[in-house]
């Protein structure tokens, strides 16, 4: 299909243009919501490193355009925390499983008012990179027609199934380098602390 070929090829072009850093975060960039009905909102993330819940750190954020200051409606701290708003209200929840990654949330009685760009952002603690993923929601008061809505489905299963195996081998490339890294380091200081011994050793033997 030609979309899923121009898909392919957007996902070679990121995967030569972006490196890769050991906090990844994969969410659905363009997302589509029937007006009264619930949406989920999913954000995963991957990381280098095991959550330690003492120190993660996350959030959500809402913007109606690019140009506006972002409305935090959920975060966490020690847990998962919906944060009242007089847009939200009480519509939003937390659906995810930080034990895999997943910080997901959902918005029920969706409105066309909810349109706008939603922010996850994510610190996972040694990584120094914050994640950040960005979803621009649409909502529609009609869902596409049966047939449409397969080819959709087919295409953005595809896609997402590989930008997440691409991601995850960078992520893993990304950390056998750093682990490689660590370990040549390691391997320089014990040289070092050796030759100095040596050279210690010698010094005495002159005198």
């Amino acid at each position: 299909m030609p979309a899923v070929r121009l898909c392919l090829a957007v996902l070679v072009i990121f995967s030569l243009g972006s490196p890769a850093s050991s906090m990844d975060v994969l969410v659905a960039h363009n997302l589509n919501a029937l007006n009264g009905t619930t949406v989920k909102l999913s954000c995963t993330f991957t990381s280098c490193y095991k959550v330690d819940y003492s120190k993660f750190a996350m959030n959500w954020t809402y913007q109606e355009t690019v140009n506006d200051t972002g409305d935090m409606f959920m975060t966490y701290k020690q847990r998962f925390t919906p944060v009242r708003t007089e847009k939200f209200e009480d519509r939003v929840e937390f659906v995810g499983n930080l034990d895999r990654n997943d910080v997901s949330v959902s918005l029920s009685d969706v409105q066309i008012s909810d349109e706008g760009i939603y922010n996850c952002f994510v610190r996972n603690p040694p990584d120094r990179v914050q994640g950040h993923g960005v979803i621009n929601l649409l909502v529609v008061t009609e869902m596409p027609t049966q047939g449409d809505s397969k080819i959709a489905v087919a295409v953005g299963a595809t896609v997402g199934g590989l930008l997440a195996v691409l991601i995850l081998s960078m992520v893993v490339l990304k950390c056998l380098r750093r682990q490689r890294k660590q370990e040549l380091v390691s391997e320089e200081q014990k040289m070092e602390e050796d030759k100095m011994e040596g050279e210690g050793g010698a010094e005495e033997g002159t005198k």
